[in-house]
């Protein structure tokens, strides 16, 4: 088995316990890994998001911006006419499922009744029999976001980041407020940068599991809307 089919299967077995722990679990788990060239000489922070010309009418990918517009906002980031911009930022996300089979013991208790506890009941709830196991399978979804920064003069990639995470949730538009902030909420990161973002369910805007997405902001007058 090679590193990338180990790695794969290490992480997929996390996520399946993520999926079994969920009833209990209150934190949404991501990694996130960044490459950056950023200089921190950068006054003005003016941006404009860049698509392939096939996407110009994505409004799934629209709504992504907004998340990522916002969360740059916070950085001292102004959005702006394309032509004017100083750095262009261009999103790339997705999902994949997978199938995980994790091994959960049964109990055979052949006295039901009330447990009584030690040491009236020495051998605890489930009886003096060891447990056997039967194969449970449980779907996985990995959820991706990436967002890069070029400058728009020069073509440069200035900053790259990844986010990802996994477990039960089977949306990506569900997922992608832990995304935004996992993969902004520190920004800029150094280079070569891979850490891991915990954030509480229902602390992204708004309940948990719900996406709010920010309205676009008003052109400038006279401002020219991107095509």
């Amino acid at each position: 088995m090679n590193i990338h089919q180990w790695t794969r299967r290490a992480a997929l077995l996390l996520a399946a316990l993520t999926v079994l722990l969920s009833g209990c679990t209150t934190y949404v788990t991501t990694q996130v890994t960044a490459f950056s060239d950023w200089s921190g000489k950068d006054t003005p922070r003016t941006f404009a998001f860049t698509r392939p010309p096939d996407q110009q009418s994505n409004l799934e990918l629209t709504a992504y911006e907004r998340l990522v517009a916002s969360e740059l906002v916070a950085h001292a980031f102004h959005e702006v006419d394309s032509a004017q911009a100083r750095y262009l930022v261009a999103l790339a996300y997705g999902m994949r499922s997978d199938m995980v089979t994790v091994a959960e013991p049964v109990y055979y208790n052949p006295w039901p009744g009330p447990y009584w506890g030690r040491p009236l009941d020495p051998w605890g709830p489930w009886g003096p029999y060891p447990a056997t196991y039967v194969n449970q399978s449980y779907p996985i979804f990995t959820h991706l976001l990436g967002v890069r920064i070029t400058e728009r003069a020069t073509g440069k990639e200035v900053y790259n980041v990844t986010a990802r995470n996994s477990g039960g949730e089977s949306s990506l538009v569900r997922a992608m407020p832990y995304l935004v902030r996992s993969a902004l909420g520190d920004f800029p990161l150094a280079n070569g940068v891979v850490h891991t973002v915990q954030i509480p369910l229902g602390s992204t805007g708004g309940a948990a599991n719900d996406v709010t997405v920010p309205a676009a902001p008003a052109p400038a007058p006279g401002a020219k809307a991107p095509q």
